[in-house]
């Protein structure tokens, strides 16, 4: 195990290595520069300004400048909110992000689980066809087109959630649907196909043959089993939830990271940018890790690591 979780966060800590250059890179080679959008900005305010932040410096200089402080995870100043910096806008805004992304990761999984359940033991008959035209609806609706029909919904026409801004429960309740809905659709035909597997298996058939009630082998020996596939799909769904969360926070208005991630982009705030896909890409090489050792946990058969070397 020990020798498993140093080679995973080896391979991290190369992976951020490699996010953070390209991102830096890239920001590098956009058109422009941060301030070039100020409106009516002398040349002269525009050249102290680049000086102040160390913009005038060469590239391999703020490049070693940029690897440095992210490695003590402080990412710079703000080029557009003065006397902020990137970590201190982070702290603010990512606890709704974390509320609303493990409101949406919980909808995907529980409603998820059980239409892909309902589905197999239904097959083909009502549940079934119920469950996966749910599922079809939605992979095909997008996520900010699910989010403007709920707030049309349930907001305008019938008034019993806020249609916007995040200040209690029930304002959540709306963009944590929204950015469940692909990946509750997902896990329902995930779940489905693992679940018409399981049950066709040898080792079902013998647990029927010996008189165990329809509960006890669906629950007991169907479902544990047929779980695998979606536990291996909540990194991905990590990945999702985080991705779709920057459209859906700025259609409901919330601050979270997403929100302030798109206007960093719609600014040219090149250290929030930066900042936030840093800090985002960290949350899920790690979430991936722990996935990993969850599915080993579940299924004993699983083993993260072995004598001479990983499974």
């Amino acid at each position: 195990m020990a020798k498993y979780l140093v080679k995973r966060i080896g391979f991290i800590i190369v992976s951020l290595f490699l996010i953070i250059t390209i991102t830096f890179f890239l920001m590098q080679a956009a058109p422009g520069g941060p301030f070039a959008s100020e409106r009516a900005l002398p040349p002269a305010i525009e050249e102290q300004m680049n000086e102040a932040y160390g913009l005038n410096d060469p590239l391999h200089v703020q490049y070693f400048d940029y690897l440095l402080s992210a490695i003590t995870f402080d990412f710079g100043p703000s080029f557009k909110y003065a006397g902020q910096e990137v970590t201190d806008i982070i702290k603010r805004s990512f606890p709704y992000s974390l509320i609303l992304g493990l409101e949406a990761i919980f909808i995907a999984l529980s409603i998820g689980v059980l239409l892909g359940v309902i589905a197999a033991l239904k097959h083909n008959r009502f549940g079934d066809y119920t469950a996966m035209v749910i599922a079809v609806l939605g992979i095909s609706v997008p996520s900010f087109i699910m989010a403007t029909i709920l707030q049309y919904i349930f907001s305008i026409q019938l008034s019993v959630l806020p249609v916007a801004r995040f200040e209690s429960f029930a304002h959540s309740i709306l963009p944590a649907v929204a950015l469940a809905t692909t990946p509750l659709a997902f896990i329902a035909r995930l779940m489905r196909s693992s679940m018409l597997e399981v049950l066709n298996s040898d080792y079902i058939k013998t647990a029927k043959s010996k008189g165990l009630s329809q509960r006890v082998v669906t629950y007991k020996h169907g479902i544990r089993n047929a779980i695998l596939p979606v536990i291996s799909y909540l990194g991905p769904l990590v990945v999702s939830i985080l991705t779709g969360s920057f459209v859906i926070e700025k259609i409901f208005g919330i601050p979270g990271l997403g929100s302030e991630f798109v206007e960093s982009v719609t600014n040219r705030d090149y250290t929030i940018i930066m900042g936030t896909t840093v800090f985002f890409s960290l949350l899920l090489l790690f979430s991936i890790l722990i996935v990993d050792l969850i599915y080993g946990l579940v299924d004993p058969r699983i083993k993260v690591a072995r004598s001479g070397g990983e499974k």
